[in-house]
């Protein structure tokens, strides 16, 4: 089921909504709206004991249970060899497009323990970072 946030007030709702109709899990979409409130809505799924996936490291490493997307750091990097090749005299037009090529694995072993949730030791060794 698919619920859609516009709002600081609606994550309350629409996290309740999903429990009430039975969601095993949240999966977090990405951009600046879901990331600059990860935090409520950690506290939210956290409170209603339901585990939470989402794109930024950051919400693994503020209590989220997983995280898996770009490498934000290989992303800047490449932005920034960008900018480089720009101020050498390039064309921007001229520029392929770059799409992230590094992705990350977080776990937050410490907030499965919370929700009584068994890491299987092969996704623990697939993982990145596992914070405990």
């Amino acid at each position: 089921m698919v619920m859609q946030v516009n709002d600081v007030q609606e994550i309350d709702n629409a996290i309740r909504t999903l429990v009430e109709r039975g969601a095993g899990a949240l999966l977090v979409g990405s951009g600046p709206f879901f990331y600059s409130n990860r935090k409520i809505v950690i506290e939210l799924a956290s409170r209603h004991a339901l585990p939470s996936s989402y794109t930024a490291r950051q919400a693994a490493e503020d209590g989220g249970l997983i995280s898996y997307g770009s490498d934000l750091t290989d992303a800047l990097r490449q932005g920034g060899n960008y900018v480089g090749r720009i101020l050498k005299g390039e064309n921007p037009a001229d520029l392929p497009v770059m799409r992230s090529t590094k992705f990350e694995l977080v776990l937050n072993l410490k907030t499965a323990r919370t929700l009584s949730l068994t890491v299987p030791p092969t996704l623990l060794a697939l993982a990145d970072k596992a914070i405990e």
